[in-house]
């Protein structure tokens, strides 16, 4: 066999085989038109159209959810910065306590003294040191109606000299850090004379 005879037989293998693996396609009977509707371009714009909008709608949500966000940090930051030092604060109020009645007792006892001169230099140091940081004292309450979100009832005194629920004396003072009530004034509070 030649060369030549070799190839168109190689031809024809392929030819048939070929034959062999392509189906009959059956013929359309122009219903295949109706199963598959065209879309009109006035459809697909609507239909576009809306797609966009709910994209954008999206869009702006997720927006104000972000500027949201951010508020939101930037208030807890400010309000961190703000209140960080307060467990500080906290163990620091017992010494200006201590220094306070240190300067009383001591002016009771004596008219001056180098001493008591200068542990009151020392307080009015430590209380301009507390300024700075935010921390100022709760307005003396004495004569003043009894007010539970700034103060804490020591104990309950009968008195005529003032009405019931007022604040007689104060044990101890009440601080402020910025806006937050640190620590409440400790009191003494009137009740009327039972009869």
């Amino acid at each position: 066999m030649t060369d030549k005879e070799k190839t168109e037989l190689m031809q024809e293998t392929v030819t048939e085989g070929i034959e062999n693996e392509t189906e009959e396609v059956p013929e359309s009977d122009g219903n295949a038109s109706e199963e598959k509707p065209e879309i009109s371009p006035d459809s697909k714009l609507a239909a576009a159209e809306q797609e966009k909008k709910e994209i954008y709608d999206r869009l702006l949500r997720v927006s104000a959810e972000f500027e949201n966000y951010k508020k939101r940090s930037a208030r807890e930051t400010e309000n961190f910065k703000k209140f960080a030092n307060e467990s500080l604060v906290r163990e620091l109020l017992p010494v200006a306590d201590d220094m306070e009645r240190a300067i009383a007792s001591s002016v009771r006892e004596s008219s001056s003294h180098p001493v008591l001169d200068g542990v009151t230099i020392i307080f009015e140091k430590l209380l301009k040191i507390l300024d700075s940081f935010g921390v100022k004292p709760v307005e003396s309450a004495v004569g003043k109606a009894f007010d539970p979100g700034f103060h804490e009832a020591a104990m309950l005194e009968e008195s005529d000299d003032y009405p019931e629920n007022t604040v007689i004396r104060e044990f101890q003072k009440g601080y402020m850090l910025h806006d937050r009530l640190l620590r409440p004034a400790m009191v003494v509070v009137s009740k009327t004379k039972k009869n």
